[in-house]
Parts: structure tokens; C-alpha cells; sequence
């Protein structure tokens, strides 16, 4: 036992000395600054107990035996407390620790499969993608072809945390080395799903749709991995329709073969991309139905594409109770001219 605790236990026997003689309520006070004085050393609740024991049997050598009794009790059970306490604390350190390296790796995360919204002459994006914690389990990417076109990848993967990360970073970096004219979104698939097959655990599957606007035909070319649907907006008649996509999910067998199909965008058609944190949002206990989603991009179509999914995140974070049950991520394209 250090000096500092030693003068820690005789004023603590001094100060219930004075308190049982006189209540005096300074004592009180000092007593709650030696306690503190004992958290910063680390002693024990049994150690203070103990020693609460020994004064009394120093100050009161008459107790009676049944006082004596309980304070005993009041020993052993600080003991057990004491026990748990100690594996609380080193639950909550390594809690701490867990978090801390989760921080990290999210934020490595948002700089390795970072992109750039990029500016297409006469076709307005909106994107946003907002994870329900700290680690991502969505992906998009954006890659501007030198001939002018645009590439778009959406994916999502069937678990979470580091190892959906990890996934993403590996889908990302195979994109990469992949050149350009080898960009078709069912080369694309096919590509990526021999890559997931050899290197991603069976339990862990990947969900994706890779689509190719060309801005001068003002067309859509687009594969799925069994991703959640796409829909397109026709101005003209005004209705929406959800794009025919065929494909199984990524890493599922090696030789998957992917469909490609062709859409013709019109001035103010929309294309829309989502993930299931957009389809499966909940009001309550009931998941809403794609038609509800729609309606709401309806309601916000006048804006600007970007405005457009902003609004639509807010008004389904508000039916969540501002509680995001998994990750959202919408995209938007309207062709302007």
C-alpha cells in the first residue's frame, strides 16, 4: 500500500469517527474526495469494506456480533461485485478498443472506395449513400470512359461490417484493372464473379448491376446480379417501369453468364438505382412496397437530381424514426436535353 492510500484509509477512519460523533456534513463532503482518491488508485469495493470493518472494530471493539455478522456479508458480496466489476471494466476497454478500430477502418473505407460524381453534358446525378453504422455494406462507382461514357456499379453485400468492406474493396480494385474496352456491363459481371467465386467465403454472396450510359446514342446498356430492380421513368407517358434484368448473385458458380440489355433515354426520363435499404424501409412493422418509393420520387421530381434523392433519404429516414435498420443507397440520372 502506497503513503497516498495509507493517509487515504486514516482519513476515512477519522471522518466516520467525526460523522457517527457529530453528523457533521463536511465530512460527507470530505469523505466523497477520498472516495474519489480511491478510484484513481484502483481500490477495490471489498478493499473498502474491509477497511470499514477494521475501523469499527478499532473504534467500537463492543460491536455486537450480529453487526459483526453483516458487515462480514457486506464483504463477500463487495467481493463478488468487485470480481464482476473488474470484467465489466475490461469488457468495456475492449469495447472501446473494437470501436475505435471500426472508426478506422471506416474511415479507410470511405477513402479507398471513394469516387467522384462526375459531369455528363446534359444528364443530371443524384447519389447518396448513407450506411446504418459505421462500416458500408453499399457501393456505387462511377467511371468516365474517354469516348465520353459513363460507367455505373451499384452493389451490396449479403453481410456486414469489415468483411463486407473488404469485399467492397476487392470488387473495386478488380474493376480498376480491367481496361476499357472490356467495360460492357455483362463482361463486367462475368468478370467480377469469377473474382468473388475463388476469393470470397461461400456464406458471404454480393449483389450488383453494372450500367453503361453512352451520351451519344442516349443509351442505357445494363447487366444485374441479382440486384434489386431498377426502374425507369418515362416523361412522355408519364408512368414507371420496372428494367428487365435477369442474373444470379455474384460468387454463386464460376461460369454465370450475364444479360445485357438496352434502354433508350428521352429528355427528362429518369433511370433509378437502389439498394434493398431503399426497397425494405420499414413504417413500423410493415415493409413498404416499391410503389410507396416511387411515389415519393414523383413527389420530389421537379428537383434537381441531386435535391431529388436528398429528399427522398430524408422523408424514409423521418418514417424510420431517424433509425436507418440497414444501408440506403439511390441514384438517380435525368436526362436533360
Amino acid at each position: 500500500m502506497d503513503d497516498t492510500v495509507k493517509i487515504d484509509v486514516e482519513n476515512y477512519k477519522e471522518l466516520m469517527k467525526r460523522y457517527i460523533e457529530t453528523k457533521d456534513e463536511q465530512s460527507l463532503y470530505e469523505v466523497e474526495q477520498v472516495s474519489k482518491s480511491f478510484i484513481k488508485n484502483h481500490i477495490l469495493p471489498d478493499e473498502i469494506v474491509n477497511m470499514h470493518i477494521q475501523a469499527l472494530a478499532e473504534l467500537y471493539p463492543s460491536l455486537s456480533e450480529d453487526i459483526q455478522s453483516s458487515m462480514n456479508f457486506l464483504l463477500e458480496a463487495m467481493i463478488a461485485y468487485g470480481i464482476a466489476h473488474q470484467e465489466y471494466q475490461m469488457l468495456r476497454e475492449k469495447q472501446s478498443e473494437l470501436k475505435s478500430e471500426i472508426s478506422v477502418a471506416a474511415s479507410m473505407q470511405e477513402t479507398l472506395l471513394g469516387t467522384i460524381k462526375p459531369e455528363i453534358e446534359g444528364l443530371d446525378i443524384g447519389v447518396i449513400s448513407v450506411p446504418a453504422h459505421q462500416m458500408n455494406g453499399d457501393y456505387h462507382h462511377f467511371v468516365k470512359g474517354s469516348d465520353g461514357s459513363l460507367g455505373i456499379a451499384m452493389a451490396d453485400v449479403i453481410g456486414k461490417g469489415i468483411p463486407a468492406a473488404l469485399c467492397m474493396s476487392m470488387i473495386k480494385y478488380a474493376m480498376d484493372s480491367y481496361p476499357e474496352e472490356a467495360m460492357e456491363p455483362r463482361a463486367i459481371l462475368k468478370n467480377l464473379n469469377r473474382v468473388v467465386e475463388r476469393n470470397v467465403d461461400p456464406s458471404m454472396f454480393i449483389t450488383m448491376c453494372y450500367a453503361q450510359y453512352i451520351p451519344s446514342e442516349h443509351t442505357l446498356r445494363y447487366a444485374s446480379a441479382g440486384h434489386e430492380p431498377r426502374f425507369y421513368y418515362n416523361a412522355e407517358k408519364d408512368i414507371f417501369e420496372e428494367m428487365e434484368t435477369k442474373g444470379l448473385v455474384l460468387g454463386v458458380t464460376p461460369d454465370a453468364d450475364y444479360g445485357q440489355y438496352e434502354l433508350n433515354i428521352h429528355k427528362n426520363d429518369l433511370v433509378i438505382m437502389l439498394t434493398d435499404g431503399v426497397t425494405e424501409c420499414r413504417d413500423g412493422d410493415r415493409f413498404i412496397e416499391s410503389e410507396e418509393v416511387l411515389s415519393v420520387i414523383r413527389q420530389y421530381a421537379h428537383l434537381p437530381a441531386q435535391e431529388m434523392v436528398n429528399q427522398v433519404f430524408k422523408y424514409f429516414e423521418r418514417l424510420q424514426n431517424f433509425e436507418l435498420r440497414d444501408d440506403f443507397t439511390l441514384l438517380i440520372l435525368r436526362r436533360e436535353v
